[in-house]
């Protein structure tokens, strides 16, 4: 079947997740700019939030590039991902408003951990339908891997130091800032070859 109606959900989807997010800020009672001074907690994860989703996006974006067709296993793992990624307005608002305590940014850190899973089972299922373009372009996915590594000592060092934590969770996002060039340069090498 055809990837349209999974690349739309998919999505609507995160932009409702980006709205959701930004909806959790209130208006101060104030009128000066120390009124915006509680905020400061709240947005600094909403920008962190908002990065991770929009690479998300970027990135779901250039896979599907790549992929023709899709199964009914590839769209529950899109849905998978998509349940992972929805949590994610909660654990900001949890973490903005506690001041990034350790329990709010531990769960921040794990549903980023599983939405990161999620997207490499993503990308496997993908890549199970005989896409050979997209197993060169993920290769040995030792970005992936590396941001994996990089949550589990977030999520660890969130029970001790909560900056050491966020620190982390801000480098996986530096990672990946940048768009993952791996596909489009496969498309590049290969362009007018068959997607077999």
């Amino acid at each position: 079947m055809g990837k349209g109606r999974l690349e739309a959900f998919s999505d609507g989807v995160l932009a409702i997740i980006i709205t959701i997010m930004v909806l959790e800020f209130k208006v101060p009672e104030g009128a000066d700019l120390e009124s915006l001074r509680p905020l400061i907690p709240k947005f600094l994860s909403y920008i962190l939030s908002f990065v991770y989703i929009g690479i998300y996006w970027n990135n779901h974006h250039h896979m599907l590039q790549v992929v023709k067709e899709v199964n009914g296993a590839s769209l529950w793992a899109n849905l998978h991902l998509l349940f992972w990624l929805s949590l994610v307005p909660f654990v900001t608002a949890w973490m903005g408003e506690n001041h990034f305590t350790k329990w709010p940014v531990a769960l921040y850190g794990m549903v980023l951990l599983m939405a990161a899973i999620a997207y490499t089972i993503l990308s496997k299922k993908f890549i199970g339908n005989k896409n050979k373009k997209l197993a060169m372009a993920f290769g040995k996915d030792e970005k992936g891997k590396l941001s994996m590594v990089l949550y589990v000592a977030g999520i660890i060092f969130s029970f001790f130091y909560q900056s050491v934590a966020l620190a982390f969770y801000a480098i996986v996002a530096m990672i990946w800032f940048i768009p993952d060039r791996r596909i489009e340069n496969t498309l590049l090498r290969h362009t007018g070859e068959s997607n077999e």
